[in-house]
């Protein structure tokens, strides 16, 4: 750090200039994690990580973010509200209701516009940028969740929110609804306080779980998860779970829908997040008919395109058959059951299965 620099000066002005980036909110922590990678080392043994394998390559790296940057002192977390700009004021309201309309395709909201990793990674290196001009050069690594980090522990001890019994950060004056980046740095900034936990004796989000995948208060087994089925499973759907997924396609929003905290969701500023290719309102049947180029080209820039084509209509073709039995139904499925992909027919045939029996 430059001579002339005062740490507790230059702390004032990280936070005004995330700020004027679109972030919500910065804070600052020590790297200590070890507690929390115990956690996470005894989540992975008892297997809750399902076929997450990249949990496991990378723990020793978790635990100790020294090793991702040598000499790393302290972390600047960022927190970036991701609420579409038009979001209605009942908006949970709305996505809940869209989990009842037969033949409606439901996207978790965070991947309906732009792939955050790229919005959270740009605006950090500009972030670091301005540091290096007011500090002089110094040592940093900038991570979104593709990094090996523990980014909601570090998040919680940078006093951004504290973990709820769901397991995801949040917050007083923005619940859930954001996202979550960091800074790895060697500077000798101050640290602000941890926030106490503020979800008393609730326990919504544990009992609105389609497949009951909180299995405990802050605990949670990946293996039910519709978000990691539907996103990180690279495989075949456990068939008990699959009645269970209802017509989600890509993600699950229940568990922050129904917090109370999220009342104080605020929207986003920036119009990286607004929503692409209609997908607050799409149907099925109009999603199934895509092929791997539209699939491609509609999904540029959006996270929903690492999954790629496949898993797009073994997630689909799922919802289809928890839908009402129609015609256009039964047609859309008939139309991929000689599809290439061996998962994709799997779903397929199960999907007409369910129908079958009307």
């Amino acid at each position: 750090m430059a001579a002339a620099v005062v740490p507790h000066l230059l702390a004032s002005r990280i936070r005004q200039w995330g700020e004027e980036l679109g972030f919500t909110r910065i804070g600052i922590a020590d790297v200590d994690v070890a507690r929390a990678a115990e956690r996470l080392d005894a989540w992975l043994a008892e297997g809750r990580h399902g076929d997450m394998d990249y949990l496991q390559r990378h723990s020793a790296l978790r635990a100790d973010p020294s090793r991702l940057l040598p000499g790393a002192l302290r972390v600047i977390a960022a927190r970036m509200d991701y609420l579409p700009r038009d979001a209605h004021d009942d908006w949970a309201r709305r996505e809940f209701d869209r989990t009842l309309v037969p033949n409606a395709a439901v996207v978790s909201i965070y991947a309906r516009g732009r792939d955050y990793h790229k919005s959270l990674r740009e605006r950090l290196q500009k972030l670091a940028s301005r540091i290096e001009g007011e500090a002089g050069q110094f040592g940093y690594r900038v991570a979104t969740d593709s990094a090996p980090v523990l980014e909601v522990e570090l998040a919680r001890k940078a006093g951004l929110g504290w973990r709820g019994k769901h397991t995801l950060l949040l917050s007083q004056d923005s619940g859930s609804m954001f996202f979550l980046g960091e800074i790895l740095t060697d500077l000798p900034l101050p640290v602000d306080a941890p926030t106490s936990d503020h979800c008393g004796t609730c326990s919504r989000c544990i009992d609105i779980c389609p497949t009951q995948a909180i299995t405990a208060p802050y605990e949670l087994d990946a293996r039910r998860c519709i978000s990691y089925l539907t996103i990180e499973h690279h495989g075949s759907i456990p068939i008990e779970l699959r009645k269970l997924i209802g017509n989600r396609v890509y993600g699950c929003d229940d568990c922050q829908l129904v917090c109370p905290w999220n009342k104080f969701a605020q929207r986003s500023e920036l119009p990286d997040f607004d929503v692409r290719n209609g997908l607050d309102g799409a149907t099925l049947i109009e999603l199934f008919a895509w092929d791997e180029v539209q699939f491609n080209e509609r999904h540029a820039g959006s996270a929903i395109r690492r999954i790629g084509h496949e898993r797009w209509l073994r997630n689909i073709a799922v919802a289809l058959g928890n839908a009402p039995t129609t015609p256009e139904v039964i047609t859309s499925l008939g139309a991929r059951a000689d599809h290439p992909s061996e998962l994709v027919r799997e779903h397929v045939a199960w999907a007409l299965m369910q129908h079958a029996a009307h």
